[in-house]
């Protein structure tokens, strides 16, 4: 059992909340969190000495096989190269204050595995599997002239590669059953054109209505949801309507399409943090000129998007979506959007809305009886100055724990 005494809590239900708790916890759960002094035998006692204690945070759109920013060199990467070039980067996160990562792309069951069993160091993972694309989509990363065969299905896997292509009704649904029974935990669709990919205006619908109306279906009768890469508010609008629960990107949405959003009770997933490190560091970490363009156009769309999102009530979850040596700017996501919606919105983004996201409402995102001990241990309150979340990409949070194990800790 670890009691961490004189605690200032902040999560979504503790806002500028000054006083100071005891937090319980024993195995990987909390077990009460009390504004009264607790004292059980043989209990570790950590006096945090009014420092802020919150959950973990909560990446909800990252692709942590990416080690190269280029997606097609990413996929073309060996398979053992390819795997191994993720093991820093999920310590990376988890060092960061980052414990729940829902990956959108890429990342597969051994991987998630691997960290459940301690064989690598990393967050909680939730993984989508290969994400689906049409020939041509986002997905497809070959250049016009090359006519090469992508990953061509479930059974014959390039690990580096974060999509597969997917043509037709019936090739959608049995990906869909693929991708599940290969133990991913959502489905990923691509909806429209993207920036990373080669022949792809961003206002590309992609999939057929039908193709769509297959993976929702079958989605739910895995008992999970779809999760759509879509740019335009048309896009948005259009796969909202069929189904589609979760949003990502969502750069150029108005708000006709924002009020489709929040009829539904579908969240948005916002990633600003690529677009201003890729504006930075793109083009010598390779990526292309046209991809480069393509961000340009949509980098700053982001910022007025979010700002659309609150006025309709969508509920908003925190993405980064980084690629290779850009991973490093992950905690930069907090510190743009709170110049845009305030640092306790910004951390409710992060914590609560997000374990709403992955399915674990009151298990994750929160300090409370029952919560898994997802905890983090920072100098200073972020409300003030969420610099404290940000600085040297984590290095300033005095404390990072997960499932009731220190990662790292001043005071054990």
């Amino acid at each position: 059992m670890i009691i961490l005494k004189n605690a200032r809590v902040l999560d979504a239900n503790h806002e500028s909340d000054q006083s100071l708790y005891s937090i319980v916890i024993e195995g990987n759960l909390i077990t009460d969190v009390s504004r009264e002094p607790v004292s059980q035998p043989g209990a570790d006692i950590i006096d945090v000495a009014g420092r802020t204690v919150m959950p973990g945070l909560i990446d909800c759109h990252a692709h942590v096989i990416a080690s190269v920013a280029h997606l097609g060199s990413n996929s073309r990467l060996p398979n053992t190269f390819a795997v191994l070039k993720a093991v820093p980067i999920l310590e990376g996160m988890l060092n960061r204050g980052f414990t729940t990562v829902r990956d959108a792309g890429g990342a597969d069951y051994a991987l998630a595995k691997a960290i459940d069993e301690g064989v690598i160091a990393g967050p909680r993972l939730f993984i989508a599997g290969k994400a689906l694309s049409q020939t041509g989509g986002h997905g497809d990363f070959r250049e016009r002239f090359d006519n090469s065969d992508p990953d061509p299905c479930g059974c014959s896997r390039n690990l580096g590669a974060i999509g597969r292509i997917v043509d037709g009704v019936d090739e959608m649904r049995k990906a869909v059953r693929e991708e599940m029974r290969a133990g991913a935990n959502h489905v990923k669709i691509m909806a429209s054109g993207g920036v990373a990919s080669p022949t792809d205006p961003i206002g590309n619908f992609q999939f057929s209505v039908d193709e769509i109306k297959a993976a929702v279906e079958e989605a739910h009768s895995h008992q999970t949801y779809v999760m759509a890469h879509a740019y335009t508010g048309a896009a948005i609008r259009r796969v909202v309507e069929l189904g589609v629960r979760t949003i990502e990107h969502g750069n150029l949405i108005d708000d006709e399409a924002a009020a489709v959003m929040a009829k539904h009770n579908a969240y948005a997933v916002p990633t600003l943090v690529t677009y201003d490190a890729m504006s930075k560091v793109g083009a010598r970490a390779g990526v292309s000129e046209s991809a480069l363009k393509k961000n340009e156009d949509v980098r700053t769309q982001g910022l007025r998007a979010l700002g659309i999102l609150k006025r309709h009530g969508v509920k908003i979850g925190l993405g980064t979506d980084l690629l290779g040596d850009m991973h490093q700017f992950q905690s930069d996501e907090l510190s743009i959007r709170s110049a845009i919606v305030g640092a306790f919105e910004t951390i409710c983004q992060a914590t609560k809305i997000g374990a709403e996201i992955v399915g674990m409402a009151g298990k994750l995102g929160i300090v409370a009886k029952g919560a898994f001990a997802d905890l983090l241990v920072v100098d200073g309150d972020p409300l003030d100055d969420i610099s404290v979340l940000i600085s040297n990409q984590g290095e300033g949070i005095a404390g990072v724990m997960k499932d009731g194990v220190w990662i790292r800790s001043a005071f054990a």
